[in-house]
């Protein structure tokens, strides 16, 4: 089945497209707001090829597609849809409000993490060829590494950082219904080279500008929160200034009305609060993650696996880019993948003691897609529905978390897990990074194996 008649399927037997309300996707799932949910045909849709699964969640119907083919699909749903979406009658918002915000934090953020998987990678790559073990193979030091090499390396993984409130607001302003190139010069207004460097000032080299004798100003670079509300505010007061301009002066006051004003609550206001706000709630996940005795990564990573059942996921997001930016670590990453590692163990573990030929179909995939990082065709398809794999598997992740906490693992990026997050690792930490995961999903796999599924001839699927 090719990507245009997948598309069209999932449309009909979503309800077609009168029933359709909106349409987004994140990394791995096509999401779907939905006026009608008793128009669904889910049975049919997960029977579709290359579907993995699917499910309610925070307010959406989300179809599980896997990365790289939830994009195609979303292009070709689109196309579909052409332009449906302007007439539709209003249907009441789904979800509550908090799933809603968490919602919005995933459509904000989903877009920017590519980049910031590249920039993962491309620093774990220049740890990887700048460690003077790797370097003594071929005969040379540290030392030896042209100072033009080091350079083209610092281009490659401090631009996007250096540059995210650009990222930031344009994905706010898009999300939001703004002027995404407004979004983009606001977020670069945040990091503007005439302002002192956020880092430098965090280093104590360079001073923040000082205005109304109270008021310290600096650069946002690598900040999230600033940006994120700057970009909501600035978005409302271009819809303002649309709907009280005439027309005839629309091209000029807005824009201009619409980055001063922003600009200005941005730096003296919002940059301020906003920065010490994103500050305080690093440290307190940071306080966490470092309890002593590997606590912290016990709690996370036996618990961190529920946040993708009840739609709250996102909220890592803002975490691990702004661990990112403030540290150039992601702490988060070690422990969260032993999560995704043993629900692998634990689907394995039910596809070879299962006597359903129809279980054996789901999971043997579904164990695969979970080893590069991809868990909800097991957890939806598998553990979660027969529960105690799910339990063994949280387990399991509390377990291999523990032990990343103790050995104090920090990945050099976010969103890769699994097999693919060893690109991550590419220093010294490797062997201690596969060690975890393999304890994470060998106990998943044991408890799951031995006491935490019973097959049965009668289980359905």
């Amino acid at each position: 089945m090719d990507n245009k008649t997948l598309a069209k399927n999932i449309v009909k037997l979503v309800g077609g497209k009168e029933n359709i309300q909106s349409v987004a996707h994140c990394a791995t799932r096509l999401r779907i707001i939905i006026v009608d949910k008793e128009k669904i045909n889910k049975d049919e849709i997960e029977n579709l090829d290359r579907v993995k699964g699917s499910f309610f969640n925070a307010g959406q119907y989300q179809i599980i597609l896997g990365t790289g083919l939830v994009d195609k699909i979303y292009d070709e749903v689109m196309i579909l849809m052409e332009n449906d979406f302007s007439n539709k009658t209003v249907v009441k918002k789904e979800g509550n409000s908090f799933q809603r915000a968490v919602r919005v934090f995933g459509d904000i953020f989903v877009p920017i993490i590519p980049v910031l998987v590249a920039t993962g990678l491309f620093m774990g790559l220049r740890g990887l060829l700048t460690q003077e073990s790797v370097l003594g193979l071929f005969g040379m030091t540290p030392d030896s590494i042209p100072q033009q090499f080091l350079l083209f390396t610092q281009v490659l993984t401090d631009t996007a950082f250096a540059f995210l409130p650009a990222l930031v607001c344009w994905s706010t302003f898009k999300t939001f219904g703004g002027n995404p190139v407004l979004g983009i010069v606001l977020g670069l207004m945040l990091v503007n080279s005439a302002l002192p460097n956020a880092y430098e000032v965090g280093q104590h080299t360079a001073e923040p500008l000082v205005f109304f004798g109270f008021i310290k100003v600096v650069g946002y670079q690598g900040s999230v929160l600033p940006a994120f509300i700057t970009g909501i505010i600035g978005t409302k007061i271009e819809k303002f200034l649309k709907t009280k301009v005439p027309d005839s002066l629309d091209l000029i006051l807005t824009p201009f009305l619409t980055l001063f004003v922003s600009i200005t609550l941005g730096l003296f206001l919002i940059g301020p609060i906003f920065h010490s706000v994103e500050l305080g709630v690093l440290y307190a996940v940071e306080f966490l993650l470092e309890l002593p005795l590997g606590i912290g990564g016990l709690i996370y990573g036996s618990f961190g696996q529920l946040l993708g059942i009840f739609g709250i996921h996102h909220i890592l997001n803002f975490l691990e880019i702004n661990m990112l930016s403030q540290t150039g670590w992601n702490m988060l990453n070690p422990i969260g993948t032993c999560g995704n590692m043993a629900q692998a163990g634990a689907v394995l573990a039910v596809a070879m003691k299962t006597v359903s030929p129809k279980m054996k179909q789901i999971a043997y995939p579904s164990c695969f897609s979970a080893t590069l990082g991809i868990t909800e065709p097991a957890v939806f398809g598998v553990n979660l529905r027969l529960v105690k794999p799910f339990i063994m598997a949280m387990i399991g992740g509390g377990v291999g978390g523990f032990l990343a906490s103790i050995l104090h693992l920090k990945a050099t990026g976010m969103a890769l897990t699994g097999i693919p997050g060893t690109l991550l690792y590419l220093n010294n930490q490797l062997p201690l990074y596969i060690l975890v995961n393999v304890v994470a999903f060998a106990v998943s796999f044991i408890l799951t194996y031995t006491i935490g599924y019973k097959n049965t001839s009668s289980e359905t699927v």
